[in-house]
């Protein structure tokens, strides 16, 4: 019962944090050029797109191996700053800044207000707020210039493994070469049979941006296995936002103990 309480706020977590999508899917067609590892990563990061607000909808499928649950959402960003996601009728709502993640969920009237250390613990890894908003925008979870990486390739991507991987945790990283954007990211830990998987199905551009279309998490921890499927549905830049959150009154605040974990 523990794990399954567990896997489920982690996965409300999930849902309310990671996506990414628009109308024009990018052909995968580019021409592969041999790349040393620096080159590829420079052009990486210089590919990242600049934008102050960005907001949009979204259809988030869930499948937890027994039922596949779907809703579509309201999702608004401000670079650097803030990441807000509401359900329909404010259901359930996100809201996340550089400090701070909270989120609550208005069918189980309870909340989740704190640092971004449950999700690390989840992760088996340090995330903050860079790391996640990375993450949306198909962009590297980890600053790719802080370790050297060996590249190799295949007919349709780059691949970054670290020269030197740690037993405890291993990443790699899937380049697709027509606009140097991630076409899949994974961390594991072996010993403890913990995997997460994002794959980048494709890229759209939006307003001469290039953005993720539609992303697969697949989430892994022993025999469990969750898989959420993101579609955007629309998106816009550089609108003026706000971002309305409040926890409502009377609800019970979720305990994350680290022995539950």
């Amino acid at each position: 019962m523990a794990t399954v309480i567990r896997w489920t706020r982690f996965s409300v977590l999930i849902l309310l944090i990671f996506s990414c999508k628009s109308k024009k899917p990018i052909s995968d067609s580019a021409v592969m050029e041999n790349m040393s590892a620096k080159a590829v990563i420079r052009t990486h990061y210089q590919n990242h797109i600049n934008f102050k607000t960005l907001s949009g909808r979204m259809k988030i499928a869930y499948f937890d191996g027994q039922s596949t649950k779907g809703v579509t959402v309201s999702l608004r960003m401000e670079k650097d700053k803030a990441i807000w996601i509401s359900a329909p009728l404010g259901i359930v709502k996100a809201y996340i800044t550089p400090n701070r993640v909270s989120f609550y969920n208005k069918l189980e009237n309870e909340y989740f207000d704190g640092d971004f250390s449950y999700l690390s613990n989840m992760l088996g890894t340090e995330l903050d707020f860079n790391k996640v908003q990375n993450l949306l925008l198909g962009q590297a979870l980890f600053d790719l210039r802080d370790t050297k990486y060996e590249v190799s390739q295949t007919e349709s991507e780059y691949i970054l493994k670290p020269k030197r991987q740690i037993d405890l945790f291993k990443t790699s990283y899937m380049i697709e070469p027509q606009n140097f954007m991630m076409s899949a990211q994974q961390l594991s830990q072996p010993a403890k049979k913990r995997v997460l998987d994002i794959t980048y199905k494709n890229y759209q551009k939006v307003n001469n941006r290039i953005l993720p279309n539609e992303i697969l998490i697949t989430a892994i921890d022993g025999n469990g296995k969750n898989t959420i499927d993101i579609d955007y549905r629309s998106v816009e830049f550089n609108r003026d936002l706000n971002f309305p959150y409040k926890i409502p009154k009377g609800f019970k605040k979720i305990a994350l103990k680290a022995d539950a974990l």
